[in-house]
Formats: C-alpha cells, sequence, structure tokens
C-alpha cells in the first residue's frame, strides 16, 4: 500500500477514534472519520499483542494491507480509516479475510462511494 494511503501517527489514531464513528463483526472492527486533509482514503491497522506474537501481527497487517490495497478504489475516498484485528481473524483463509473487511467496510458505508459526510 502507498505511503500517502497509511496512517502512521498517534495524533491521527486518536482523532479517528475520538471524533470518528464505528462498525464491527467478530473478526474486525473498523473506525473512520470523514478528513479534508488527504484526497484519498487513509488507513490503520491496528493489531494487539493478544493476538499472537509479532509474526503473526505483522502476518495480519500485510494480509490486511493486500485486501485494501485490491478494494482502493471501492472505498469513499476524504475519510480516515482504522481497523482494529479481533482474535477470530487470525484463523481465517484469505477469501474468509477479504469477506469480512468488505462486510464490515460495507456496514460502516465505506464502499462504493457511499460514506456520507453529515455521520
Amino acid at each position: 500500500m502507498q505511503k500517502r494511503l497509511r496512517l502512521r501517527k498517534r495524533e491521527d489514531f486518536s482523532r479517528v477514534f475520538k471524533h470518528g464513528r464505528a462498525a464491527a463483526n467478530h473478526q474486525l472492527v473498523v473506525y473512520y472519520k470523514p478528513s479534508s486533509d488527504a484526497a484519498s482514503f487513509r488507513l490503520g491497522i491496528s493489531v494487539s499483542k493478544k493476538i499472537g506474537n509479532a509474526v503473526v501481527r505483522n502476518m495480519m497487517r500485510r494480509r490486511l494491507k493486500e485486501i485494501v490495497r485490491h478494494m482502493e478504489e471501492r472505498i469513499a475516498k476524504r475519510v480516515d480509516i482504522v481497523l482494529i484485528v479481533r482474535k477470530p481473524a487470525v484463523e481465517l483463509q484469505h477469501p474468509e479475510l477479504k469477506r469480512s473487511v468488505q462486510h464490515v467496510f460495507k456496514r460502516a458505508g465505506l464502499l462504493t462511494g457511499a460514506f456520507r459526510q453529515d455521520r
């Protein structure tokens, strides 16, 4: 995923958590907030130490980044997104994880320009 599409600063994550909205399923939680800074969406991924060791956490980050990279053209623009991984996500195969990401993004209204700024 391109650098311009990443949330990296603690302040950015905190802003999304504090002022954003959330949607969830059993495997993932997504926080999202409109942003005027970016021309596209920006994504941050959070994987707790409760999920597993560093190898498992990094694997989950890589898998999620790849899934979002393939969905890039369908995700709403001008929004900051933070994905939080829950423990059941570790056991999913790639197609199941992809469906889970699509499901939680759809619940949040982030797919195919369905994001509404008035939320």
